[in-house]
């Protein structure tokens, strides 16, 4: 899926904020982002760090493991936010109104591994290790506007 890539190396909470804030200034309705790494990676801090950022008035930005899909009216636009890890099946996804959503809205995926084939082509993919003392952030994708939707954002990070 993706062509382009650029790496960050978060060294505490505080740099994952940081980036998430900076994406978040870039994002308009149509965009996917998609959170893959491990359990304990720092999938939700990204996405919660986003969103608190775009947030018109401040407001609790829970984890939607149980829910599947919290949605948020924010200054960019409509946001969905998605956590995938229990979904098991494509129809499931069908059903949540995902695929409507990635035409419409700002989507923020954990788990995307799930979509399968409803793998949204010109998503941003960011893809979270964990190491040692840091935590290593690749960010990939093939459509063009992220290149320059990024472009400031290692000044950022």
């Amino acid at each position: 899926m993706t062509d382009v890539s650029l790496t960050l190396d978060w060294l505490d909470a505080d740099a994952t904020a940081q980036t998430a804030r900076a994406i978040g200034l870039h994002l308009a309705p149509g965009d996917t982002v998609l959170l893959s790494g491990p359990v304990g990676a720092g999938k939700t801090h990204f996405a919660r760090s986003l969103i608190q950022s775009i947030l018109p008035t401040p407001e609790d930005v829970p984890s939607p493991t149980f829910t599947l899909v919290q949605t948020y009216d924010t200054t960019r636009g409509t946001l969905w936010h998605a956590d995938l890890y229990r979904v098991s099946m494509d129809t499931e996804i069908d059903e949540l109104g995902l695929v409507d959503a990635f035409e419409d809205a700002i989507c923020l995926i954990e788990w995307p591994d799930r979509l399968g084939p409803l793998w949204p082509d010109t998503a941003l993919a960011l893809d979270i290790s964990v190491g040692d003392d840091t935590r290593t952030a690749r960010l990939g994708w093939s459509d063009p506007k992220w290149a320059n939707r990024l472009a400031g954002v290692t000044q950022h990070a």
